[in-house]
């Protein structure tokens, strides 16, 4: 097992070397800060509250992750201020010591519009940076924002400032994980082994996606996730096409069903599907899985140090080999994406962008690669999904539950001539065409679904 990718418990202790938080801050600190001398930029402003985490080690809950109203200031050459919700600038003046009470301060942003633009909050944002500038010398060179909404922008460059993207010297900085980020990326994804081990033993006919949402976040919580950002619950014919969201579907036997488990430790998050069939599967879903396994490998087969996305991306098929008319129609089906602090992070991996446009694959890269296949039956398909860290000479995947076939849950029923078999047509005997004649009703030819 690689050095890089121990799992340890959440705890800290003193008789074992975990997850050294003191750190994690000054690491990730001291990167972005090389960066920032490297660039163009004098500053670099933020409101994506992962950016402002990587770069103040503050939080104040998930609740705010979508409002933009903090923000913090990273001068060249100097610690990064905060400006933080109201109470919250306080407790960080008092529990977060590398901050210091002169960088925590009190302030708030236009709060995606929430504020009348007659309050003066945007103009009030602009203020207090171009002050910050210019008692540095700063405030003639470029600022680098993340994320900004539309009046502070203006207000920004009312104050005489020239503001370029920031979000990309972000990225730079968060694609290469340190040790301790990898080790909280692992310890996300062993709570979700543990949360498919749970998930594979309810997965019977009668339970709803939502319920199997429900227990997986309850799973995930209990063991001490910090936010269930999703739990993709997908089956039957919702299956294909994929349509990204779940509901109170109640699951019937034969049903494919895939997942996404989307949380984080600390920050640190998963992006990790399965596939199941319950109680049986068909042998076209067979097929599908097997297919969608298949591209899987000779993907994860080309990721080592000084190879491309492109190299990856170029083993796996074309959007018109599974029913879409380009690469925009199928994105994200056949896709990679790091994992750090958000889910999508560089580098991203696409025919639609990486064979015209690779990037090298370093090593301390974290990322998701995952794949689809649909089914010949025209509503089933398998989707599976795999985490990996680069390693000095290939990459190491890091979510364990078993995908090297498909699995069937539930319980074993009994014929009398024995178990039935768990893989078996979904129609019965008596209705072989049954699929195909509801298939061609919905495209609007009419006949009976018994195929007569």
């Amino acid at each position: 097992m690689s050095q890089l990718t121990r799992t340890y418990g959440l705890d800290g202790v003193d008789w074992e070397a975990r997850v050294d938080y003191p750190r994690l801050r000054t690491e990730r600190l001291a990167r972005l800060k090389r960066l920032l001398k490297a660039s163009e930029m004098g500053a670099l402003l933020c409101f994506d509250m992962n950016n402002i985490r990587y770069v103040t080690a503050t939080h104040i809950g998930t609740w705010a992750m979508d409002k933009l109203m903090r923000f913090s200031l990273l001068p060249q050459d100097d610690e990064p201020i905060m400006w933080d919700f109201g109470s919250a600038a306080r407790h960080h003046q008092l529990y977060c010591p590398w901050l210091g009470e002169e960088r925590s301060r009190a302030g708030v942003s236009t709060m995606r519009g929430a504020f009348d633009p007659s309050t003066g909050r945007a103009e009030d944002v602009a203020r207090k940076i171009r002050i910050e500038l210019e008692e540095r010398g700063l405030a003639g060179e470029p600022l680098g924002v993340d994320v900004v909404e539309m009046p502070v922008l203006v207000a920004l460059q009312n104050e005489g400032l020239r503001v370029v993207d920031g979000q990309q010297l972000m990225q730079q900085a968060r694609m290469i994980k340190t040790r301790d980020e990898i080790t909280l990326i692992s310890t996300a994804c062993s709570m979700v082994d543990a949360a498919y081990d749970r998930l594979y033993e309810a997965l019977r006919p009668g339970i709803t996606e939502n319920q199997c949402v429900g227990l997986v976040a309850k799973i995930l919580y209990d063991l001490g996730s910090e936010h269930v950002e999703g739990v993709n619950a997908i089956t039957g014919e919702r299956a294909n096409p994929h349509p990204h969201v779940y509901t109170d579907r109640i699951l019937r036997p034969g049903d494919p069903a895939y997942f996404d488990i989307l949380h984080s430790v600390n920050g640190y998050r998963t992006c990790y599907y399965r596939t199941f069939a319950i109680g049986s599967a068909s042998r076209s879903l067979v097929a599908a899985y097997q297919k969608a396994r298949e591209i899987l490998d000779l993907a994860i087969d080309q990721v080592k140090p000084g190879a491309t996305t492109a190299d990856v991306v170029s083993v796996w098929p074309k959007a018109q080999e599974f029913g879409f008319g380009d690469e925009e129609a199928a994105f994200a089906l056949q896709f990679g994406h790091g994992v750090g602090l958000s889910i999508w992070e560089k580098p991203i991996l696409s025919r639609l962008v990486s064979l015209d446009h690779p990037e090298v694959i370093q090593e301390g890269m974290v990322f998701s690669l995952e794949t689809f296949w649909p089914s010949s039956d025209g509503w089933t398909a398998a989707r599976i999904e795999e985490q990996l860290v680069v390693t000095a000479d290939g990459c190491e995947v890091i979510t364990r539950f078993p995908a090297e076939e498909l699995m069937v849950t539930g319980q074993r029923y009994q014929t009398v001539d024995g178990p039935l078999p768990t893989t078996r047509e979904v129609e019965s005997h008596r209705n072989r065409g049954g699929l195909a004649g509801l298939a061609e009703i919905a495209g609007g030819v009419h006949r009976s679904p018994l195929g007569r």
